[in-house]
C-alpha cells in the first residue's frame, strides 16, 4: 500500500483537545516532526481535520 509523509508545521498550543489528539494519533506532537503512514481514508480524514497544522510531503 502507498505511504504518505506528514510534517507538523503548526503548534498545538491554543487548539482544541480533539485536534491535539489527532496530531498524536498521526504520530506528531512536536514541531517539524515527520511521520510516514499508510495512505488510507482514515488517515486522510485525520489530515483534513488538522490541515492547518500539517504539510503532506508525498
Amino acid at each position: 500500500m502507498a505511504t504518505i509523509k506528514i510534517k507538523q508545521t503548526g503548534s498545538p498550543i491554543r487548539r482544541t483537545k480533539d485536534q491535539r489528539a489527532t496530531l498524536i494519533g498521526l504520530g506528531l506532537n512536536k514541531m517539524h516532526r515527520v511521520s510516514e503512514l499508510e495512505d488510507t481514508p482514515e488517515v486522510r480524514g485525520m489530515i483534513r481535520k488538522v490541515a492547518h497544522m500539517v504539510q503532506v510531503e508525498g
